[in-house]
């Protein structure tokens, strides 16, 4: 009868047994496919830049690391409790003594997992549209914008800035403005309302005439960043100054960066060409509203061909002041052109510094002009300069008239005549 009972007990505890071996072999089988699930995600979540500052995330490896250490830890019982049962059964089977152990676990390890404990699949989660997000995600977030995002031309702008549409029905050229630096992306920060339009209003009020707006913001456009303020206190000086208000429209009108500058700058400018000419107020108002950009461009070409004048071509500061004041462009005239003409006037011509002072306009010509037309009259014999011989002819009408009344006054000759002469130049 023990050894029936013995027997028995032995066959119950195997079954117990197998149902345990097949649990655990249940939960590794698990473990082993959660490892298999989330072993790629681990490598994306540890090698991407983009998931890497990610909460989320972080809670998911988390509860993943719990998960594999409780998997770990159950597994190891069970192994833990096979080896005693099995020698637990070679001892009862020996000694033919009944006893019975329990192989089972404590119930609080085989107690089901939590929702929070399940194998997550990282590849398969969803964010709700109500989650919130952290500050690097939401600067990350890009917004389709109604401009292009980038481009080489302010033409794809313009249909979508009023500012540059409104700029090119005034005639400005965009394809010189998108040539500079910055320009374009100024521009397009201008609202036309608050910054364009009180400027081109400004311009108006002073006299610039309606068909100018086009070609002053072409050649300066930074004039629609500057203050009101400022550009009436410089209208302002120019007046104090004497320059009437057309004067003062038409100077703009022509140096479109006249009202950039300072009034400290350009009180400074007018004092030196008074000073350096040895001119009267007069003379220094007239010399910078025939040319402002006097006032605008850089002293250095000016202080560079008064030099070249005095020592190079031999002019005496009587002479320069009276030229100067004749043609103000010698004073920002290239000095390789301004030699050039010089020297041939001088040493070819056989024209003296007087009559050059008496005629300053031909320094301001085409240097081919001159020699054409000098090489032909010395062909015909009647290349004479000197006012005191006869058949005189004047450097003025030489370089001025054109090319049919040269012809017909000064050389006696047909134009198709001079045309032919050119040809063998």
């Amino acid at each position: 009868m023990a050894s029936s009972c013995t027997q028995l007990c032995l066959q119950g505890r195997c079954l117990l047994r197998s149902r345990t071996v097949a649990s655990t072999w249940q939960y590794s089988t698990q473990v082993r496919h959660c490892t298999t699930v989330t072993r790629l995600p681990t490598r994306i979540l540890n090698g991407s830049s983009l998931i890497k500052g990610n909460h989320t995330a972080t809670q998911v490896r988390q509860r993943w690391k719990q998960q594999m250490f409780s998997y770990s830890d159950f597994a190891t019982k069970h192994l833990a409790s096979d080896a005693k049962e099995d020698k637990a059964i070679e001892e009862l089977s020996s000694a033919n003594v009944v006893a019975y152990k329990s192989p089972l676990l404590p119930i609080r390890d085989a107690v089901p997992m939590s929702e929070s404990q399940m194998p997550i699949d990282l590849d398969a989660t969803e964010f709700s549209a109500l989650e919130e997000i952290g500050d690097e995600e939401a600067v990350s977030i890009s917004v389709p914008s109604a401009l292009p995002p980038a481009s080489t031309s302010l033409r794809d702008y313009v249909d979508q800035s009023e500012t540059l549409s409104k700029l090119v029905q005034l005639g400005v050229n965009m394809w010189k403005l998108e040539q500079r630096p910055n320009v374009g992306s100024m521009l397009l920060r201008l609202n036309f309302n608050t910054d364009v339009a009180p400027r081109l209003l400004f311009l108006k009020e002073i006299g610039v005439e309606d068909s100018r707006f086009g070609y002053i913001v072409t050649h300066n456009p930074f004039i629609l960043t500057e203050s009101l303020e400022n550009l009436q206190a410089r209208v302002n000086y120019l007046k104090s100054k004497k320059f009437s208000s057309e004067t003062v429209a038409s100077m703009v009108s022509r140096a479109p960066y006249l009202l950039n500058f300072s009034v400290k700058r350009l009180d400074n400018r007018l004092g030196f060409y008074q000073q350096q000419l040895n001119l009267s107020a007069s003379n220094t108002r007239d010399i910078v509203a025939r040319l402002p950009r006097l006032l605008c461009g850089s002293l250095e070409p000016v202080k560079e061909n008064l030099k070249v004048c005095e020592i190079e071509l031999g002019f005496k500061k009587n002479e320069i002041q009276h030229m100067v004041i004749a043609v103000p462009k010698v004073l920002t005239a290239n000095k390789r052109k301004l030699t050039q003409i010089f020297d041939f006037l001088h040493n070819t011509m056989k024209v003296p510094h007087h009559l050059i002072t008496k005629f300053p306009q031909v320094l301001n010509t085409k240097f081919l002009r001159i020699q054409e037309r000098h090489l032909f009259l010395e062909y015909l014999g009647k290349a004479q300069y000197d006012p005191t011989q006869p058949n005189f002819i004047s450097l003025g009408r030489l370089v001025s008239l054109p090319n049919e009344t040269f012809c017909t006054e000064l050389a006696l000759a047909t134009l198709e005549d001079f045309y032919l002469f050119q040809k063998t130049l």
